[in-house]
């Protein structure tokens, strides 16, 4: 990165390049410091960008670049049933089967479906989203639903999904029926 602030389009450029070429969530900190501006100007590019249809989350550990074109993935949705002290068994689990937990959704009686990202695949991106979670006093969604949510799973695989799912099944997690 050059000494020099990036401006407007130059900036949201740089930034996509940026999040495509490193593969790996950066967080809005880095990406603002890197470019010589704010991060409330990171947040505004990346609004931007996603409007205009490019493929960007924000996950626990930064921003994140999806790129469909990445090997055929199988996906599939779970509904699951805890307390928020068995949140990290759950994750751990899902991702010991070699899953990816894409997100989290429930459906709140005011808000209806709220849908948070959590983008973990292995267990130290399962510690870090807990420990953001810890540090900023934040509730999980599903304390808001008696513990009821559902997550999107992703493999490179279908068998993993199964086995996952039946994972779940046997730790009670999964919910067959509400």
């Amino acid at each position: 990165m050059s000494e020099k602030k990036l401006l407007g389009d130059e900036r949201r450029d740089w930034i996509l390049h940026t999040l495509k070429s490193r593969g790996i969530p950066i967080t809005g900190g880095e990406l603002a410091k890197e470019s010589r501006v704010s991060r409330q100007v990171i947040v505004s590019d990346i609004t931007l960008l996603k409007a205009k249809g490019e493929p960007i989350i924000a996950t626990s550990q930064g921003y994140l670049y999806l790129n469909p074109k990445e090997g055929a993935h199988h996906e599939k949705t779970v509904a699951c049933q805890h307390a928020p002290d068995r949140a990290e068994e759950e994750l751990n689990l899902l991702v010991d089967h070699g899953v990816t937990v894409k997100d989290v959704k429930i459906e709140h009686g005011v808000y209806g479906d709220l849908t948070a990202s959590i983008m973990v695949s292995n267990r130290k991106e399962v510690k870090q989203f807990l420990t953001k979670i810890r540090s900023t006093n934040a509730a999980f969604l599903s304390e808001l639903t008696d513990g009821v949510h559902l997550h999107t799973l992703s493999a490179t695989t279908s068998e993993a999904l199964s086995e996952a799912e039946n994972a779940l099944e046997r730790a009670g997690f999964l919910i067959r029926s509400l």
